[in-house]
């Protein structure tokens, strides 16, 4: 056990001054005693944890002071106190984490199918990753200066680079190998999209003849963007070797490339960039190094373990006769 200093000195001075009961017990301390005992602290955060009086969402702490009030004998308690005796325990009961899965019906669940089996070898699950500071879903990566990194969330982040510069970052893995890349685009285009999507079919996978394609929802992400970008005949060449599969709505973390995205924010541009040349070469190098030591993502999530967590949310079926 580490003790103080201080209170050892104290200690020894009561016990000198006293006896050794008095070095045993606490002297009173300056300032106004605690308003809640142990008791009801604890009877506090019992509270805190229940369910709302009805009518009600959530606890707040008008509500808890006057909860409290109630069920002991205090005449009046401000809602600073019970938030610094919640703040004490970690509990803030108007907030809540939440994993949110929609409806599940037959199109989620025939989506999540396609992007939990194992996929065949030269498949690539692709997905382009980035965020805005006003769009959690938005999927451009925008910088401006004098911020940090947002964490707001999964697929969401802010690199700080210069004034009004705005970057977009695609990334791709390959998830039966130890292959990534991120290809840095100033839009989120149509385009750009395409460009993408033709590089994969031209320059990193020349022999394949399908590629698989697992990407989220965004509007760009489609066979039309080919077209907006190439020539018809072009766009038909680059997609005869394309199989899109999408992710189901409001369920992009069923994308493996969004844990690789996340590796890359963490590992990379978890920092202020200032300048977009650095921006692109510190991105290289961290995608050279990642393939250079063979690093993979191992994927658990398979249809038997959705079948079990999300069961009782399929959609119901009738019983084969």
């Amino acid at each position: 056990m580490a003790v103080g200093g201080s209170t050892v000195y104290r200690t020894k001075r009561r016990f000198v001054e006293g006896n050794l009961e008095r070095a045993l017990s606490e002297e009173p301390r300056p300032g106004a005693e605690r308003k809640l005992t142990g008791k009801e602290e604890a009877l506090l955060v019992a509270t805190a944890c229940a369910n709302p009086p009805e009518g009600r969402a959530r606890w707040t702490l008008e509500l808890l002071a006057d909860a409290m009030v109630k069920l002991t004998g205090h005449e009046s308690l401000s809602g600073e106190t019970v938030r610094r005796r919640l703040a004490e325990n970690g509990l803030k009961p108007w907030r809540k984490d939440m994993w949110c899965i929609p409806k599940v019906d037959g199109e989620y669940v025939a989506r999540m199918k396609t992007c939990s089996t194992s996929t065949p070898k030269r498949e690539i699950p692709s997905g382009r990753w980035s965020a805005s500071t006003r769009a959690r879903s938005s999927s451009s990566a925008r910088c401006a200066s004098r911020s940090r990194p947002s964490r707001a969330s999964s697929n969401a982040m802010i690199a700080s680079i210069a004034a009004t510069a705005t970057v977009n970052l695609f990334v791709c893995i390959d998830v039966h190998g130890s292959w990534r890349k991120v290809k840095v685009t100033e839009r989120r285009a149509a385009e750009d999209y395409a460009q993408c999507m033709r590089e994969l079919v031209d320059v990193h996978y020349p022999d394949a003849a399908c590629i698989r394609v697992v990407q989220d929802n965004l509007s760009t992400h489609s066979a039309g963007a080919l077209y907006e970008a190439f020539a018809p005949a072009e766009a038909r060449r680059i997609l005869r070797r394309l199989e899109f599969h999408y992710t189901p709505k409001h369920a992009s973390w069923l994308n493996m490339v969004e844990i690789e995205i996340g590796v890359l924010r963490g590992q990379c541009l978890d920092r202020r960039i200032d300048d977009p040349k650095r921006l692109i070469s510190e991105i290289a190098a961290w995608e050279r190094q990642r393939n250079a030591t063979g690093a993979r993502i191992k994927w658990m999530f398979t249809t038997e373990k959705a079948r079990a967590k999300m069961g009782r949310a399929y959609p119901a079926t009738p019983k084969e006769s």
